[in-house]
C-alpha cells in the first residue's frame, strides 16, 4: 500500500506553494500525494467572512480521510495549529506529521488572538514587515520573491484569531516531524522543554528534530531538501 502525503500550506499560500516539492515526491512509486488549498484560499476575491478555523481543519481531515492508506500529513508555518487539531481528532488516520517550520499550539491557543471581531483578512505584509516579524526571507531571490507576491492570497482571519480546540490525547502519540530552518534545531527543544508557548506541545510528542537551515519558506529555497526530508519521514 502506498503512503499518502497530505501537503497544507501556510499563510497567503495555497496548494501552488509545494510546486517545487511535488517532481522530487512523485519519484517515489511508494507515495501518492495531495497538495491542498484551504477554504478561503483559493483566490484573491473569495468571500473569506464566514471561514473558520474548523473549516480549514475539516478540508484536511477530508483529504486524510478519502482513502485507507497510511497518511502522513505536511503542514508549514501557520497551518501547524490545523494539523495538530487533526491529529486530536482523528489520530488513528495520521501516521505521522511533518511540521515545516511550524508546530503545533496548546489547547486555547491562538495564532493571532490580536486581531479585532470585524478584521476579515489578513493581507500579505511587506517583506520588512515578515522579517521583523521572524519570517526570515534567506534563501529567496527576487525571482521568488515576485511569484510570492504574485500568488499570495490574503489569509482568512477567522482561522488565524479563533483559539484550537484540543480534547484527545491520543494525538500525543503521532509521531513528528519538526523541519528546523528559521531557527536550529537545539533552540526549539530549549524552548519545548523551557514550556515556551509556541513549542510547549512538542515535550508531549515523539520528535524527530532535521536541520535544514534557510528561510521560513524552505519549500522555494530548498525543495529537493525538504522532498527528502518528507519522504523519509514517509519511511519511518
Amino acid at each position: 500500500m502506498k503512503t499518502h502525503i497530505v501537503l497544507v500550506p501556510g499563510f497567503w499560500l495555497g496548494s501552488w506553494a509545494w510546486d517545487a516539492v511535488l517532481p522530487h515526491l512523485e519519484r517515489s512509486d511508494t507515495t501518492r500525494v495531495t497538495s491542498l488549498t484551504l477554504p478561503g484560499l483559493d483566490a484573491v476575491d473569495a468571500d473569506r467572512s464566514a471561514v473558520t478555523f474548523d473549516a480549514h481543519v475539516r478540508a484536511v481531515i477530508d483529504a486524510v480521510s478519502d482513502s485507507d492508506e497510511r497518511t502522513v500529513l505536511v503542514v508549514h508555518s501557520g497551518a501547524g495549529p490545523v494539523g495538530y487539531a487533526v491529529t486530536d481528532r482523528i489520530s488513528d488516520r495520521v501516521a505521522r506529521i511533518v511540521y515545516v517550520d511550524s508546530g503545533p499550539m496548546p489547547d486555547g491557543a491562538a495564532l493571532r488572538p490580536d486581531l479585532a471581531a470585524d478584521v476579515v483578512e489578513i493581507p500579505l505584509p511587506t517583506w520588512a514587515e515578515l522579517e521583523a516579524d521572524g519570517s526570515s526571507l534567506e534563501g529567496l531571490d527576487e525571482k521568488a520573491l515576485e511569484a510570492f507576491r504574485a500568488n499570495a492570497v490574503p489569509e482568512p482571519a477567522g482561522p488565524a484569531r479563533e483559539p484550537i480546540v484540543l480534547t484527545n490525547e491520543k494525538r500525543y502519540q503521532v509521531p513528528s516531524t519538526v523541519v528546523c530552518s528559521t531557527f536550529p534545531s537545539a533552540v526549539i527543544a530549549q524552548m519545548a522543554d523551557g514550556g515556551h508557548p509556541m513549542a510547549a506541545e512538542l515535550a508531549k510528542l515523539p520528535v524527530t528534530y532535521v536541520d535544514l537551515p534557510t528561510g521560513h519558506w524552505p519549500m522555494w529555497s530548498r525543495p529537493e531538501d525538504v522532498a527528502q526530508v518528507i519522504l523519509e519521514a514517509a519511511a519511518s
